[in-house]
């Protein structure tokens, strides 16, 4: 297995004694690449320059060592299932495509896979006195999930309006910042906090566009609209398709802990609000707006024992 080829120095932040990259990754191959493949996917016009992107980013990633040919096999089955889901296929072939997604899905959310080499940012170490400590790298298996829905699937991609999109966007924000964020000073689970942490300009590139739109693509895009257009015209179906992608969020965020996995599923309910109402952009702005809201206002990502 070859060493993974450092594409930025390392360095120390003053004052406070963490590595984090000195050259913004933004500006390097993979992630520049990555990071524009992600964004143009948000577009169905965009679709083959996603695509060609991402080649990029896998060429460069494979050059410089952030891939081996252990990451061929679950590429090869993303592929496999994009062929299988096709319009053209039989509906059998097209469910199998489907389950093997899910699965390959799987195993790349929880990094099963071996190949893939992300990028260590910052930390593990808290952002402030009363913080856990916390840790900033840049995936290459996870965006994948995201990637793949967004480009294989065109019903993913519903045509709404931006003022429409926005208005449903601050609605779920409004919503998620008073339920969430509120439950969260009452169970002590964080406590405010304003601060600029000096990794919040790739904090927010990497929440924006491979946290907030990939994880979006996949429970709202994939599962919620998925769901929806497989219980059809039944008047239950919209709620029905939301509640089920906010329980599989919340279990997704189990890791956390159950207080983690409760503000999630709270939050999903509100992101498939966004979603129904104002489409997949919608509910990328609300789940990046109530990440950021706890980022630059309170303890992140979780209240631990304050220091003396």
């Amino acid at each position: 297995m070859r060493a993974p080829r450092p594409t930025a120095m390392l360095a120390r932040l003053p004052g406070v004694g963490i590595r984090c990259m000195s050259a913004v990754p933004w500006l390097h191959l993979p992630w520049s690449a990555l990071f524009a493949a992600t964004a143009a996917s948000l577009s169905p016009r965009l679709r083959w320059p996603a695509l060609l992107l991402l080649g990029v980013a896998g060429a460069s990633a494979w050059r410089d060592g952030w891939l081996d040919g252990r990451a061929a096999l679950p590429l090869a089955l993303l592929l496999l299932a994009a062929a299988a889901v096709s319009p053209r296929r039989a509906h059998r072939l097209r469910l199998a495509g489907h389950l093997l997604f899910v699965v390959v899905a799987l195993g790349l959310g929880f990094h099963a896979f071996p190949g893939f080499h992300a990028l260590h940012v910052f930390g593990p170490a808290p952002l402030g006195p009363c913080a856990v400590p916390y840790g900033l790298s840049l995936p290459l298996d996870k965006p994948l999930i995201g990637l793949w829905p967004l480009l294989v699937l065109p019903w993913l991609h519903r045509r709404e309006s931006l003022r429409h999109s926005l208005l449903a966007a601050a609605g779920a924000l409004a919503g998620a910042a008073v339920v969430c964020l509120g439950l969260a000073l009452a169970m002590g689970f964080t406590a405010w906090d304003p601060h600029l942490p000096g990794i919040a300009a790739v904090w927010m590139l990497d929440n924006l566009l491979l946290v907030s739109l990939v994880e979006e693509a996949l429970f709202r895009g994939y599962v919620q609209g998925g769901l929806q257009r497989l219980l059809g015209p039944r008047p239950d179906a919209a709620p029905l398709a939301l509640l089920a992608a906010a329980v599989l969020f919340a279990l997704a965020h189990l890791g956390g802990g159950w207080r983690w996995a409760l503000l999630a599923g709270l939050a999903g309910v509100a992101y498939g609000a966004a979603w129904r109402h104002g489409g997949l952009r919608a509910a990328v702005l609300a789940h990046f707006g109530l990440d950021a809201l706890q980022f630059f206002l309170f303890v992140y990502p979780a209240l631990g024992s304050c220091a003396p």
